[in-house]
């Protein structure tokens, strides 16, 4: 069973239900509009192994009914889920009212998740870059220091100084002397 939700983003977002109960198919379809979402349905445990490996979901309900009954299988499930949020939840008994809620509740947490996940590296990124540069200026400057460079290598260096000098101006300003032990790149030439 599958039911395409109103949005035409909605591809999107796929959530895969799996449970023996026939009467979800009914509430699938609007559940499917509330959340602008591709609800799938797997009876078994081994059709949800099969959807799962032939697609990816961004959430996946596993009825209770089957955790309880076959706790390994429900492992199996979990394991071909991927990155898809993972949901137990008993269908006999919440309403698709609640299960929309968790659902909602479920893939804005991941959303966040991942939006941190991004951010963290996006600032270790910045960081790494920034000190490479950093340490490409001190480097061209402390070679600039050096005695008996030949004319040549010491205007390629400078060229290599202002080029991760301007770099370094434009990614944060100025260095704080804690990144490189003290030493401030701009006064080593002077």
């Amino acid at each position: 069973m599958s039911t395409n939700g109103t949005n035409p983003a909605s591809s999107a977002l796929r959530i895969l239900i799996v449970t023996p109960l026939d009467g979800i198919d009914a509430a699938a379809s609007p559940l499917g509009n509330r959340l602008a979402a591709k609800v799938e349905r797997a009876a078994t445990r081994s059709a949800a192994v099969r959807m799962l490996e032939r697609k990816s979901y961004s959430a996946v309900v596993l009825d209770q009914i089957i955790a309880d009954s076959d706790p390994e299988g429900a492992d199996v499930v979990w394991k071909h889920s991927g990155l898809a949020v993972p949901l137990q939840v008993n269908l006999a008994i919440a309403g698709t009212e609640r299960l929309e809620r968790e659902l909602r509740a479920a893939l804005a947490r991941r959303q966040r998740e991942q939006q941190l996940a991004e951010e963290a590296a996006s600032a270790a990124l910045d960081v790494e870059f920034k000190n490479a540069v950093t340490a490409f200026l001190l480097e061209a400057q402390l070679a600039l220091r050096e005695e008996g460079i030949p004319p040549g290598v010491q205007n390629r260096l400078r060229t290599i100084e202002a080029i991760a000098d301007r770099v370094r101006a434009k990614l944060h300003g100025s260095v704080s002397s804690s990144h490189n032990g003290g030493i401030e790149p701009g006064n080593l030439t002077q």
